[in-house]
């Protein structure tokens, strides 16, 4: 059996997980052979599967949380990963260890390369496919009470939606990944409401009109049970009971409210912050009350208030406080339009207050097959400098790349490069000083590299 270190390198050696043509990435068909072979792990133990282009890790994670917080033995599956690959298999909030993902590497890749040779798969699972793989018999083996299963990308055809789940969500629809998804909202929402079954229960919100349509047509002919999320957003106009609140700008930020939940008064105390994460949260909230009504009661509303509040999920408007001669760091996964928007309206609710004030230092980096020149267009002008770099990734723009998606806003900022996320730390810790605020976005590669150079923990 190959080490850990092997295996992670042999996974690796399969290309990026979008690397594939869509061909490889997208058939259900070569998943459930190699399922198949694997004797079906994804069929004993019960799941929740979640689509969406933006909030589908924040909903997962408190989800998850709140399960745990019930008492449940609790999986989670995401991606992708800040710093380690192992972050993607979760049991009880714990990483799957090393040996066991060297020893499932060596089960689930034996099996496809017997699968191959004997032709009963034209070529050898993706990247995604492996580690989807791995993770079913890893919770298979580990008899959890429920598993919540993000989708990778799209969801009708992601390699995830081969279980049958106890109720689906499918969180906010934007643009992102046209390439393979289609290059209207419509389209987006179609591949999304895939994960949607025949006489099913699926968990969401209103949103955009064309994606609407789309989710409750696909409702419709499915047969399926809608669960409206809505009566868990809360007001958020001004003087509302739903605010964000901060104790200084070195004071972590939470979304905190009160709400109703099964008939009971909660106090909502979430660590993920920004007007999105509302929404996040309101769905986690009804699919966990939805989990109740379906015999889950260890589900109570004193448990979905400690788990909102014991929610771990880094990178996301996560703020590093200043110490000695650093500045303040915020890291925000913020990857296509959507995710520039919310970071850019919860700075501003963050930072607006004359105490809490900060220059903006940014550093950015973004995959290139994003929408890199709408998301520097969103994000560039709130900030007094802004240094680009690229991530060790094939998919990564250059800087250059960069620079001329920016053209429209360059005259009006101050753009530098940096040859990586290590050398642009540096640059932004010596232009910042103390008083000021270093933002690390775009990109979750640039925001993982940023967190294993600082030191911050997962």
């Amino acid at each position: 059996m190959a080490n850990y270190e092997t295996a992670v390198a042999q996974m690796y050696a399969l290309g990026h997980e979008l690397a594939q043509t869509p061909s490889h990435k997208f058939d259900l068909a070569h998943m459930q052979v190699l399922l198949a072979a694997l004797g079906h792990p994804e069929r004993r133990f019960p799941t929740v599967l979640i689509a969406g282009t933006n909030g589908k890790g924040s909903t997962g994670a408190t989800l998850a949380s709140i399960l745990q917080a019930s008492g449940l033995k609790t999986g989670l599956y995401t991606s992708p990963h800040l710093v380690r690959i192992n972050e993607r298999i979760r049991l009880e909030g714990k990483p799957i260890g090393d040996d066991d993902f060297a020893m499932l590497h060596d089960v689930v890749g034996r099996t496809a390369e017997r699968l191959v040779s004997e032709s009963d798969l034209p070529w050898h699972p993706s990247f995604f496919e492996m580690l989807t793989a791995m993770a079913f018999e890893y919770f298979a083996r580990s008899r959890p009470d429920m598993v919540v299963l993000e989708v990778g990308m799209g969801g009708r055809l992601d390699a995830t939606n081969v279980v049958e789940p106890r109720l689906s969500i499918i969180t906010d629809i934007s643009l992102d990944h046209q390439k393979y998804l289609g290059e209207t909202v419509g389209e987006i929402a179609r591949e999304k409401a895939g994960i949607i079954r025949p006489g099913g229960v699926v968990v969401t919100l209103p949103q955009l009109p064309e994606a609407n349509d789309v989710i409750g047509n696909a409702i419709l002919d499915a047969g399926a049970r809608a669960v409206n999320a809505v009566p868990y957003v809360p007001p958020v106009s001004p003087g509302s009971a739903s605010s964000l609140s901060s104790d200084g700008p070195q004071a972590a930020i939470r979304s905190r409210y009160p709400l109703e939940v099964m008939g009971t008064r909660i106090m909502v105390d979430s660590p993920l912050a920004g007007r999105h994460q509302l929404r996040n949260l309101a769905l986690a909230i009804a699919a966990a009350e939805e989990l109740h009504n379906q015999g889950v009661t260890q589900i109570t509303p004193e448990t979905i208030a400690e788990g909102i509040r014991e929610t771990h999920w880094p990178g996301r408007f996560q703020v590093v406080p200043s110490a000695g001669d650093n500045p303040e760091y915020v890291l925000d996964v913020a990857h296509n339009p959507a995710g520039a928007w919310a970071l850019r309206s919860t700075l501003s609710a963050a930072y607006q207050a004359p105490e809490n004030a900060r220059e903006i230092t940014m550093v950015f980096g973004v995959m290139r097959d994003k929408a890199v020149q709408e998301i520097t267009e969103i994000l560039f002008p709130i900030a007094g400098r802004v240094i680009v770099t690229h991530a060790n990734n094939p998919r990564a723009a250059t800087t250059e790349e960069i620079r001329q998606a920016a053209a429209r806003v360059a005259a009006d900022t101050d753009i530098e490069e940096a040859e990586d996320v290590s050398s642009a730390l540096k640059q932004a810790r010596r232009v910042a000083g103390a008083n000021r605020l270093v933002v690390i976005t775009g990109s979750i590669y640039i925001v993982g590299e940023a967190m294993r150079n600082l030191g911050i923990r997962i």
